[in-house]
C-alpha cells in the first residue's frame, strides 16, 4: 500500500474547507495513496473537524489518511497514522497512543543513523530529504540522492522521499529506489490536481 504518490496539505495553499477538500479529491481522483495532513495552526477545533472529514474521504478512495506531528489529533480524528519529525514526540508514545496498527513513518532528513533509530524503534516508514529545493521548507537541510539505493539494500521498511518534488525531477528517485514521493506544492498548487496527481501516479506504474 505504501507505494506512489504521498500528498501534503498545505494550509497556506489550501486555506479553508471547501478549497481543501476539493484539491484532495482531486488528488485521489489522480491515484494518490496516502495523504498527510499537515497544519500548523492553533486551531484545534478546526484541525480535527479537517482531519475527521479527510479521513472519511481518503477512506472513500482506499487510500491512507496520516496527520503531521500530532499524536493526539491522530488519535481523535481515528487517522491511519502519524507522521513524525526529529524535533516531535517519539515512536513509542506514538505506538502507545494509536495501537500496534496504526502507521507510525518518521523524517530521517539526510541520515542513514537516524533511519537505523527510527526502524529500530518501530517505524512504519522512513522519509528522506530534502533532495531539491523546498518552498515548504526553504531551510532544511539537502539529501543526497545515493541515500535512497543504500536505505532500499539496508531496512526493510518503505522509503519515502520528500523535498522540492516535481513530476520532471521525480523520476530520478524513483529510479533511485524511493516507494513513495510526498509532495506538496508541486502537486496541490497545480492549476489541473488530478491530471498532475495522475502524471506521478503513472511514474510509479513505468517500472
Amino acid at each position: 500500500m505504501l507505494k506512489g504518490l504521498y500528498g501534503v496539505t498545505d494550509s497556506q495553499l489550501l486555506p479553508d474547507d471547501r478549497i481543501l477538500m476539493e484539491a484532495v479529491e482531486q488528488a485521489l481522483m489522480g491515484g494518490m495513496k496516502v495523504l498527510q495532513y499537515r497544519d500548523k495552526s492553533l486551531d484545534r477545533e478546526k484541525r480535527l473537524r479537517q482531519a475527521s472529514t479527510l479521513r472519511v474521504l481518503c477512506h472513500n478512495y482506499g487510500a491512507l489518511f496520516i496527520i503531521n506531528d500530532d499524536i493526539e489529533l491522530a488519535a481523535e480524528s481515528e487517522a491511519d497514522g502519524v507522521h513524525l519529525g526529529q524535533q516531535d514526540e517519539s515512536v513509542d508514545s506514538a505506538r502507545k497512543r494509536l495501537g500496534d496498527y496504526a502507521i507510525i513513518g518518521v523524517s530521517c532528513e539526510g541520515s542513514l543513523d537516524l533511519a537505523h533509530t527510527a526502524v529500530e524503534e518501530g517505524a512504519n516508514y522512513i522519509a528522506f530529504g530534502r533532495f531539491f529545493p523546498s518552498r515548504t521548507k526553504p531551510d532544511a537541510k539537502p539529501a543526497e540522492l545515493s541515500l535512497l539505493p543504500s536505505a532500499k539494500e539496508v531496512f526493510k521498511v518503505p522509503v519515502v522521499a520528500i523535498g522540492g518534488i516535481t513530476v520532471d525531477n521525480a523520476p530520478q528517485l524513483i529510479e533511485a529506489g524511493t516507494d513513495m514521493v510526498a509532495v506538496v506544492h508541486n502537486l496541490f498548487a497545480s492549476a489541473d490536481i488530478r491530471t498532475r496527481a495522475r502524471s506521478f501516479t503513472e511514474l510509479f506504474n513505468q517500472e
